[in-house]
């Protein structure tokens, strides 16, 4: 306890020694009480310190070291913090200032420019965005997207949500949106003189945030640059010129990621610009199978004879053959079927005679568009739990694929199904509808096999043999329609699949799902042919080429074209800017159109790969069904705007540039039709208005548009007599 204080004393003077310094440090011992630091702020003191130093080092005669420091403090303010003369030093304020560059120098250019400079927002944006997340800048990402992600809610809503979630280096990691922009490079083709105007503005800009853009440029985009006078029309001055005050916005056919040459699979940077020749005729009648439908034609002929002025069957049949190209047409052992059997003669004949009573639908001429009248069948109390729809083609039937599970067919003239499992149960009455239970989600497609109307003087059943569904339990169930049972169950999928076609001939069928692969099958096996593989996200739709050569799949908003023998890749068609929501190809085999939620519809020309046209008329929502007439002249579709549009195909590209809903009188509607359209169309305009989005804008090729009463249309269809038929539900709660 006396040791106590005596510690305490030597630890208090080890203290003020300390605190004093010794006298070697030049500043002699404290004698009173410390003094308040002079007045004059932090700015002053730097100064001082910085005049100490200098002064210190010229008396040494560290020359180099004190030059050295006036170099170094010439670069700092009066407080001794650095002076940021380049946008690189500004931390994550670096791209925001880029980008506001890029911005004014963009809406600043001359107008045949700005088409191609107005691209680089969208990527620059993105990787601007990815950066900032990646160098652990969380504030200023979330500022950066903010400000800058409105401008493409539009065009890109799926993208933008994405992005405004991302913030730190672990989920541009983990994103879908991270490892597609980062593992490959956004293609981009501009002419010569743009890109080089620009590099020549980012150079002479390149303190203010120039260097980082050419750094994103040169580290995640691959530009393409063409002459104006080789590029081809879409880049011409005439094209550019055409487009003032046009949509900018919209992405070209080989933009984008993965980046390609226009129609072309390949996305190798260095792949050359030459596109695989394709096999787009219609595929060869077997030779026996001639014969024996010449000879049933004849028969028909001779039972119900022509009417004056019209060809006979036999005729009719004999055209049909010449005017089928050779050339590009596919063989019989490219595409192996099973022998035709008498229902496929029968189909055929059947076939040809619809093809020579239809109802022709001439393409538009003198302004006047072709008259096309729809039958709808719309379908009550289903409160939102239908999916999908489909009519089978003997126009007998109908399926609905529903979120309860289960598969409803009803009969479409309202007489009862036939069913040979109950012929000799006299205990089941019959009726119009049946429920067919096997899967245990939610099912997302169904489709009849191919059918046709039957022959009356036939006693071979001509209507469809089976019905395929496709559901979230990862199945495709084959259900037989004589005994309404369930056959196979194929399974194969590792998620749910989303959709399921029939081939043309009924023999193959075309599956694609969330695991982001489409599978061609046979009835004849358990396990898928064919996997096609190579779309980033989920495969939404499938569809057959006529001549079932080659197969179509659409998914992370492009469609592939994949040949069924090699299970390659021979188109690929980019320039949506939503999620695609369908397809279909004409039935001449030269066209396919593709369309998607924002309410876009893209015609191609498959042998060029290249795109013909947009066609906008349809609200946001999605576009669910598309078909094509019988001559391919016209376009139908449908989806949850509540309306049916018909298209004219055979126009030229005409893009609207009205910055508003253009609402024209339609060509083969009646006043009353016309004027539900015209209301439908500034109502949605106004509310559109009101939530500060772009109006709805009509391009000239739209012929007509049919509106339903709160019903959203599941699927249109031309039946081979060129009947419209279409299928919906009501919903009352539909705004």
């Amino acid at each position: 306890m006396a040791q106590q204080p005596q510690q305490h004393g030597q630890m208090a003077s080890r203290q003020g020694s300390v605190v004093n310094g010794p006298p070697s440090a030049g500043m002699g011992p404290s004698t009173g009480p410390q003094q308040a630091p002079p007045p004059g702020g932090s700015a002053t003191s730097q100064q001082n310190l910085n005049q100490i130093v200098l002064e210190y080092l010229n008396k040494k005669g560290y020359s180099k070291t004190e030059a050295t420091l006036r170099r170094e403090s010439a670069h700092h303010d009066d407080n001794g913090r650095p002076l940021v003369k380049r946008a690189e030093d500004a931390g994550g304020k670096q791209y925001e200032k880029a980008y506001a560059l890029l911005l004014t120098y963009v809406e600043d250019s001359l107008e045949v420019y700005r088409p191609e400079l107005v691209r680089l927002l969208w990527p620059i944006f993105v990787h601007s965005v990815l950066s900032l997340a990646a160098d652990f800048y969380p504030e200023d990402c979330k500022q950066f997207s903010t400000r800058y992600g409105s401008r493409f809610e539009r065009e890109h809503p799926d993208e933008v949500r994405q992005l405004n979630t991302v913030t730190l280096p672990e989920h541009v990691q983990a994103s879908h949106i991270g490892k597609i922009f980062r593992g490959n490079k956004y293609r981009l083709t501009m002419t010569t003189m743009a890109y080089s105007m620009l590099t020549q503005f980012l150079e002479a800009r390149e303190s203010d945030g120039g260097s980082v853009l050419m750094k994103l440029i040169e580290a995640h985009m691959h530009i393409v640059t063409v002459d104006r006078a080789v590029a081809g029309v879409e880049r011409s001055l005439a094209a550019m010129m055409a487009r003032k005050g046009g949509d900018y916005d919209m992405p070209g056919e080989d933009e984008g990621i993965p980046g390609h040459n226009p129609g072309s699979a390949n996305t190798d940077r260095n792949a050359p610009n030459v596109l695989a020749r394709l096999a787009l005729g219609p595929l060869p009648m077997d030779p026996d199978a001639m014969e024996d439908i010449r000879a049933d034609l004849q028969d028909e002929d001779a039972r119900d004879p022509p009417k004056p002025g019209q060809n006979s069957l036999v005729e009719e049949f004999e055209q049909r053959i010449k005017q089928e190209p050779t050339e590009d047409a596919p063989t019989r052992e490219q595409v192996p079927l099973p022998p035709p059997i008498a229902r496929d003669i029968a189909m055929e004949v059947q076939k040809i005679r619809e093809h020579r009573d239809r109802f022709k639908i001439d393409p538009k001429t003198g302004g006047v568009g072709p008259g096309v009248s729809v039958c709808m069948y719309t379908f009550h109390n289903t409160h939102d739990s239908i999916n999908c729809l489909d009519f089978s083609g003997d126009l007998m039937l109908v399926a609905a694929g529903t979120a309860q599970s289960y598969v409803r067919i009803w009969s479409l003239d309202g007489n009862p199904i036939p069913n040979t499992a109950d012929a000799n149960d006299a205990n089941t009455k019959p009726s119009s509808s049946r429920r067919l239970v096997g899967h245990s989600g939610p099912i997302f497609g169904v489709a009849f096999s191919p059918a046709a109307a039957k022959p009356s003087s036939s006693s071979v059943s001509t209507g469809p043999r089976y019905l395929l569904s496709c559901s979230a339990d990862k199945t495709i169930r084959l259900w037989s329609c004589d005994t309404w049972t369930c056959l196979v169950a194929y399974r194969g999928h590792d998620a749910p699949v989303w959709d399921i076609r029939w081939g043309p001939q009924g023999h193959y069928f075309l599956t694609g799902g969330h695991d982001k692969v489409a599978r061609l099958w046979s009835t004849e096996h358990i396990a898928a042919l064919r996997m096609f593989v190579g779309h980033d996200s989920d495969v939404d739709k499938v569809a057959f080429h006529p001549n079932g050569l080659y197969v179509f799949t659409a998914g992370d908003k492009n469609v592939r074209m994949w040949d069924i023998n090699r299970g390659t890749a021979v188109r690929m068609f980019t320039g949506h800017t939503g999620n695609i929501t369908a397809i279909e190809c004409s039935p001449n085999g030269k066209l396919l159109a593709s369309a998607d939620d924002q309410g876009s519809i893209i015609l191609w020309d498959l042998d060029k790969g290249a795109r013909i046209k947009r066609m906008r008329g349809h609200g946001k929502g999605g576009i669910w069904t598309l078909s094509f007439s019988v001559e391919s002249s016209v376009l139908t579709s449908g989806g949850a705007d509540l309306t049916v549009r018909v298209w004219d195909v055979v126009q030229k590209a005409a893009e609207a540039s009205s910055d508003g809903a253009m609402v024209k009188p339609e060509a083969g509607v009646s006043a009353a039709s016309a004027a539900a359209v015209a209301g439908a169309a500034v109502t949605n305009a106004v509310k559109d208005k009101q939530k500060g989005r772009k109006e709805v804008v009509v391009t000239p090729d739209q012929i007509s548009a049919f509106p339903t009463k709160k019903s959203p249309v599941y699927k249109v269809t031309f039946t081979r007599g060129n009947l419209l038929l279409a299928g919906s539900a009501y919903l009352p709660e539909t705004n």
